[in-house]
């Protein structure tokens, strides 16, 4: 089947539409320049510059563009690939220094407002692989601090959840904490699982199984719970998802 030519306001990501049409051989030609680009198509090329992959992310935008030259999402993941990170982001920028759970799509988005530009803001800190960004990073954000105070202040939280309780509980009571100690040798399962759950989660992502790749990464976390790494996948997976389901 062909996607239907009629074409969607389209925003950051395509909307997914699937619609039947026959068509002859005469017509398949001049229908597949008007092929509509889904949103998991997007999702899938986002993945794979997340990895550093930027060969195959390259080629499947090449591919996407033939389908559809005018395809904004398309033209905004080459542009990171190909162009000037420092030129097209500019020289203003401000220090950010990064947090458990960060990952590099979600900074593009609250910083930059589009979360396709986390590979060029990836190029802009020097960093090949998105995905291993790790907490205690320091980066440079384009832009000046003062417009993005607002946003920033909405993660305040995850500073201040970890640090009040550990000075409470340990004057209060003792003996919970021997039990507190006994949870996670339970909890935490079995690491070799957890990153063989992890490995398949992520070539299902980057094959655009979203869903599958879901339930292999949320299986991960919770042999694993204390992985951070496991963690940051799961969030940027789950991301992905919501992006696929709001585009629908």
């Amino acid at each position: 089947m062909l996607l239907r030519d009629k074409r969607f306001a389209l925003s950051l990501i395509a909307a997914l539409m699937l619609g039947a049409c026959s068509s002859s051989p005469k017509t398949i030609a001049s229908a597949s320049t008007n092929q509509q680009i889904t949103s998991q198509e997007i999702a899938h090329i986002e993945a794979l510059l997340d990895q550093g992959e930027t060969r195959s992310a390259k080629r499947l935008i090449t591919k996407g563009l033939k389908r559809d030259p005018t395809e904004p999402s398309l033209h905004v993941l080459l542009q990171g690939i190909e162009g000037d990170a420092k030129a097209d982001l500019g020289p203003a920028s401000f220090g950010y220094v990064t947090r458990s759970g960060d990952t590099m799509i979600e900074l593009a988005e609250r910083f930059l407002g589009n979360r396709l530009k986390s590979y060029q803001l990836a190029k802009y800190n020097g960093i090949d692989v998105p995905s291993a960004l790790q907490a205690g990073t320091e980066l440079r954000i384009p832009g000046q601090a003062r417009q993005v105070e607002a946003s920033t202040r909405q993660y305040q939280p995850r500073r201040t959840d970890p640090s009040p309780p550990p000075a409470r509980k340990r004057a209060e009571v003792s003996e919970p904490v021997k039990a507190e100690k006994a949870k996670p040798e339970h909890k935490v399962g079995d690491p070799a699982a957890a990153g063989r759950a992890r490995s398949a989660g992520l070539v299902a992502l980057n094959q655009g199984e979203v869903a599958r790749a879901l339930t292999l990464l949320r299986r991960a976390a919770a042999l694993e719970p204390s992985n951070a790494a496991i963690a940051a996948d799961l969030r940027r997976a789950e991301l992905i998802a919501a992006t696929v389901r709001a585009r629908k």
